[in-house]
């Protein structure tokens, strides 16, 4: 048993290049003040068969047995991984982050980092510690459906690293929690957002800290590209009118809200600017199969000349990257459905799913070097496949490259239906009493 499992985390030491190493996690132990004894499955060993387990789309602990080629005790184990703090968990995630620090380069000048922040939602097991926490969605039956998290995260735009998310119930808005994410971000740093993230609040929270924000805007604010327009009233946008950049581009003045967000503390929306000078800009997306949209930016980017309505444009697109991301996590490393029956299960659980994400996106981008390619070209689900399944001592091989396919549109749906039975409307033991309702509907 136990020369398997070292022979497993030689395994997986060498598959990293190192990258996570025995004295990382003991150094994360020492940390966290977690005080353990020898055993089969001390830290070392638990993070490294987690890790392994992430790997193959977080498999059944029995399948770890083939895995290692040794019986691995289940209940040991999940004692194991629950004796370690999340103080644990959460330094690996900052060291596995800090691995692409080196290699980040600004896509723009004036710019240190290119940070995307967005939010996702996982299913939880429907248990009573879990659903107190992480509710249900609001059109779902008590006992019919799963709980769900929502995971609020930051990833660099040049290495797809994400930094440490944010874990919280899912009817919490991203806009009231975005904020505990920012001792993340440092002066220079540009975030990248969708409309849940622009506010006026946000703005001046971002401002406050030397760190710009380029968000779309909310769909409900008014905005008008008039020359020495007016504002405020009804009908008219509450920003003032500061001076004209060039076509569906100008410099307005934001102003604190009147009334505090529920969220903030009197502390917190007294500290805010009384005003703050934005950049408006509008710009159309003409796409061959698609429908033309017009898309309207908000950005603390104010000098037009260092960054032209162009470069923006080129800027906000890269938000989309989220999406593949989040895909990465919950399609290729099966994050979707989450299996741990605690709410401290959950959170680690998580927590080693973005720690294997970044040690995998470290490897794909020693591959880019290597390979002489922009890291978004190589294939993630290659190397993913690659580094579950490799021997050990393996070369690297060539990951697979993604071709260029800049106006590919596929219609969003389903050729193979695979619902063969109706969706759960009632408890299923009031279902179990009456079956003849619901055998007739899965025909």
């Amino acid at each position: 048993m136990a020369h398997s499992l070292a022979s497993s985390v030689i395994q997986i030491k060498r598959q990293f290049r190192q990258l996570l190493p025995a004295q990382v996690i003991l150094d994360a132990c020492a940390g966290a003040g977690h005080v353990f004894r020898q055993r089969k499955f001390d830290p070392v060993v638990t993070i490294h068969l987690f890790i392994l387990q992430i790997l193959h789309g977080n498999t059944a602990i029995l399948h770890l047995r083939h895995l290692v080629s040794a019986s691995v005790n289940a209940a040991a184990y999940c004692q194991a991984r629950m004796r370690l703090p999340l103080t644990v968990y959460e330094t690996l995630l900052d060291y596995s982050a800090a691995l692409l620090r080196p290699a980040r380069q600004s896509i723009l000048t004036g710019v240190r980092r290119v940070l995307l922040v967005d939010g996702t939602s996982s299913l939880l097991p429907d248990t009573a510690s879990v659903r107190k926490l992480f509710r249900q969605p609001a059109n779902i039956k008590p006992g019919c459906g799963y709980p769900m998290a929502k995971v609020l995260a930051i990833f660099d735009a040049a290495t797809g690293a994400v930094l440490r998310p944010l874990i919280c119930s899912l009817f919490v808005h991203e806009a009231s929690k975005v904020w505990m994410l920012h001792p993340l971000l440092g002066a220079g740093d540009l975030l990248v957002g969708d409309r849940a993230f622009c506010s006026y609040v946000h703005l001046v929270m971002l401002s406050m800290r030397g760190v710009h924000g380029l968000f779309r805007m909310q769909q409900k604010q008014l905005v008008d590209f008039r020359r020495g327009r007016r504002h405020g009233g009804k009908g008219r946008p509450k920003s003032r009118f500061v001076r004209k950049l060039g076509p569906m581009d100008q410099l307005v003045e934001y102003f604190r809200p009147k009334i505090k967000p529920k969220w903030m503390s009197q502390k917190q929306y007294a500290a805010l600017l009384p005003g703050l000078i934005v950049r408006e800009l509008r710009y159309r997306l003409e796409a061959h199969g698609q429908r033309t949209r017009v898309v309207t930016i908000v950005t603390t980017l104010l000098d037009e000349k260092l960054w032209p309505a162009e470069k923006i444009a080129e800027l906000y697109g890269l938000r989309w990257q989220v999406e593949t991301h989040f895909a990465q996590l919950k399609t290729g490393m099966k994050m979707r459905q989450l299996k741990c029956k605690t709410v401290a299960g959950v959170q680690k659980e998580l927590l080693m799913y973005f720690i294997t994400y970044n040690l995998i996106r470290r490897v794909i981008l020693d591959a880019a070097e290597r390979q002489r390619v922009a890291v978004h070209r190589l294939s993630f689900t290659d190397a993913l496949r690659w580094l579950a399944h490799a021997r050990e001592g393996a070369d690297m091989i060539v990951l697979v490259v993604i071709p260029l396919r800049p106006d590919r549109h596929e219609p969003r749906v389903k050729k193979y239906l695979n619902y063969r039975y109706c969706p759960m409307t009632q408890p299923r033991h009031i279902m179990k009493k009456r079956p003849y309702l619901y055998a007739d509907k899965a025909k």
